[in-house]
């Protein structure tokens, strides 16, 4: 049976790695360098779910969030610019399809909300589950009666954010993961492998006045997944998380009373290990600890200062809106092809009543496939209690 759990994980990693926000190796030693050039190529991690995009705003504007304006999903993109959010509570509920083009039953599914304590402070909430669908396992007699298995990942999220002055905001987050690819009972090698990591976000904001027209400047830096390493094989194939850090900033400046435009440009890098490979190109397996991996992953490349420039991924935005009713967005993503090469464009709209609100997006690969090509993404959204006298995502 061991042989085909190594088989079923080979296979599992072919769909899920290459096509997620990161790439995923479940055996820990990675792969040969495939790329064609010197250096580590696509960094490895598990649960790279823990980076995907899951809500539709943000995947709209190029999957980037960490200076963009408060919204009810600001506790994944950056949980220091929740204290600015105009609502009392809100909630929202994101739903993904995972794979749309060649099956039906792999999904990510997002519901997240906040509750204001006092005007500076906020806690959140937020749980992501990725369904991966049914697997059916075969054993070492060809025999297929055997129970299905069911992989899937899941985040428990809470968060606090606070307002330090009138510009700017911290926040943090603890979770709880779970991942469970090996979701049957006669896999015993394959063991669900689980965490807790921390998010900590800043976000500042700075707002000016010209006559009738408004306009403001928007940083965000955060850096979230930090956590233990896992395993799902054993001690000895444990694997870094994707601890993540973001630098962003977001223009925004209002046309006339009724229409208003921003654009953004945000920087993206994995503070993980870059893969040292040995003569044959195959990864070595890293015995860094969390906090020596985050600080080395900015110089351990082993192209040098080159290759470090090109693990960072680039996101670009754009997001009009008429008064609060209507919202277009576009947004653009480049990696390094020698990185995995997920360049691609988004688009999307957003459409708001009262408490209600329905956003979607859409994906355009340009240099590979992509999981959510030809797919849209939905987020439905309900705020109470605005206080006028407050800052908005219209604002």
């Amino acid at each position: 049976m061991k042989k085909y759990c190594s088989i079923y994980l080979f296979f599992l990693a072919l769909i899920i790695s290459p096509l997620c926000a990161d790439a995923q190796n479940i055996g820990g030693g990675g792969g040969s360098n495939t790329s064609g050039q010197e250096g580590g190529g696509v960094i490895n991690t598990a649960m790279p779910f823990l980076i995907i995009s899951p809500d539709a705003r943000s995947a709209a504007l190029g999957d980037m969030g960490a200076a963009t304006s408060a919204d009810g999903a600001s506790a994944f993109w950056n949980p220091g610019k929740f204290a600015f959010i105009d609502q009392d509570f809100a909630a929202s509920l994101s739903y993904t399809p995972w794979l749309g083009k060649i099956t039906n039953d792999m999904s990510i599914s997002y519901l997240s909300g906040f509750k204001k304590i006092t005007r500076e402070q906020l806690i959140s909430f937020s749980l992501t589950y990725f369904n991966m669908g049914s697997i059916d396992f075969v054993d070492d007699n060809g025999n297929q009666n055997l129970p299905q298995g069911r992989p899937r990942d899941y985040n428990i999220q809470v968060g606090y954010s606070r307002m330090l002055t009138q510009s700017s905001g911290i926040g943090v987050n603890l979770r709880y993961v779970r991942s469970n690819l090996g979701a049957t009972p006669v896999n015993g090698d394959i063991q669900p492998a689980q965490t807790v990591a921390a998010d900590v976000g800043y976000y500042y904001k700075k707002k000016f006045k010209k006559s009738l027209k408004k306009s403001d400047i928007a940083f965000g830096a955060v850096i979230s997944n930090v956590g233990a390493k896992v395993t799902y094989l054993g001690e000895d194939q444990e694997q870094f998380i994707p601890t993540n850090l973001r630098l962003g900033s977001v223009y925004s400046f209002s046309l006339d009373p009724y229409n208003r435009l921003s654009f953004g440009l945000e920087f993206n890098k994995l503070l993980v290990p870059t893969p040292q490979r040995d003569s044959t190109g195959i990864a070595i397996i890293s015995d860094k600890n969390v906090v020596s991996g985050i600080f080395s992953s900015f110089t351990d490349a082993p192209g040098g200062f080159g290759e470090e420039i090109s693990e960072i991924k680039v996101q670009a935005s754009m997001e009009y809106w008429y008064r609060e009713m209507f919202a277009a967005r576009l947004g653009y993503q480049y990696e390094d092809p020698s990185k995995g090469n997920r360049t691609y464009m988004t688009l999307g709209v957003g459409f708001y009543y009262n408490v209600f609100g329905l956003d979607a997006a859409y994906l355009v690969p340009f240099t590979r496939e992509n999981p959510l090509a030809e797919t849209l993404r939905f987020t439905l959204s309900f705020e109470f209690n605005k206080n006028d006298n407050s800052n908005s995502i219209r604002d």
